[in-house]
């Protein structure tokens, strides 16, 4: 062989393109001849290029029909919304005619945006359809309170619409947290924020209540109520997702938690909202009550220590 092999396959990626010179063509085809070594490696050159190809060919394929599937969706989304738009259309015709201006046409536009967000966002959003379609409905109902309680001359607004934000904070967070964009901004603090998210919603709709009320004390009366609550939700939140035992013993540790609660907690509560007094006529502990709180103490500790027992054969197993 006239050329070394390191030679030759330095030369091989070019000749594949097809960007030799005639000599250096000439000089791979008599090596390949003889060498087995590099024929191969030329062979697997060909192949990654086929592979390439196929792997364009694939994603284009992909690309033409994301776009063409885009499109239908938007197609019927527009008939979704015009069909959506003749109830609104009809009723501004009916208010206008019976002499009532836009009374309660802007409370019938103001509904009919609740099923557009749920029907016609989805089929119109590019990405993210899921986080938009859950923000277009949560503004389409604050909308349509907003409107209700103008028409209507309340002063209700604010005590319903954090009422809502509440609810709808428990029901869609947790889906929100996991979904793009916001889950690549969260990373592992996904459940820390939708717990943050809920309790902010929670006092937000306290305060809201309170000052809608004015009812002397209720400020008192709503956090001693639920700051021992709001805390113990929150212990056994830390407990659930960051303490580094098996299930079993959470499960355990969560029962005894709640036991403690309802023997101490329920006592500081009415100790906080009875005015330092717990004596006023209120029983608050009964025999059946200490049953219960000592029976789930019992059953707590249980599941602790099999989960303890089970945690330790299965660090022998893995030994």
């Amino acid at each position: 062989m006239r050329f070394e092999c390191d030679v030759i396959e330095d030369l091989l990626p070019l000749y594949r393109d097809g960007a030799c010179s005639e000599a250096s063509t000439r000089a791979v085809e008599e090596h390949i001849k003889e060498c087995s070594k590099c024929a191969k490696i030329l062979e697997e050159l060909k192949d990654t290029e086929i592979d390439e190809l196929i792997v364009r060919e694939k994603d284009n394929i992909i690309g033409s029909q994301s776009k063409y599937f885009r499109r239908k969706s938007a197609i019927a989304g527009i008939v979704v919304a015009a069909i959506f738009a003749l109830p609104i259309l009809i009723c501004l015709i009916v208010n206008l005619a019976s002499g009532h201006g836009l009374t309660w046409f802007f409370i019938v536009l103001a509904s009919m945006m609740i099923p557009t967000s749920l029907f016609v966002v989805p089929l119109m959003a590019p990405k993210n359809r899921m986080f938009w379609t859950m923000i277009s409905f949560t503004a389409s109902i604050i909308l349509l309170l907003a409107v209700c309680c103008i028409y209507s001359r309340g002063n209700w607004f604010f005590v319903a619409a954090s009422s809502v934000l509440f609810g709808l904070c428990m029901c869609f967070m947790p889906f929100i947290a996991c979904r793009r964009p916001v889950n690549e901004y969260l990373k592992n603090f996904k459940g820390l924020t939708v717990m943050a998210a809920d309790t902010v919603a929670f006092y937000f709709m306290i305060l809201c209540i309170g000052l809608h009320v004015r009812v002397p004390g209720f400020f008192r009366t709503a956090l001693s109520i639920s700051v021992p609550i709001i805390l113990m939700c929150w212990v056994i939140f830390f407990i659930i997702r960051y303490l580094k035992v098996n299930g079993l013993t959470k499960a355990g540790i969560c029962i005894v938690a709640v036991s403690l609660f309802g023997r101490f907690g329920t006592e500081l509560i009415l100790f906080l909202t009875l005015n330092n007094s717990v004596n006023d006529g209120v029983q608050v502990y009964d025999y059946p009550s200490m049953i219960g709180v000592i029976g789930g103490l019992v059953v707590g500790a249980v599941f602790i220590v099999i989960g303890m027992v089970l945690g330790k054969k299965g660090e022998k197993n893995n030994e």
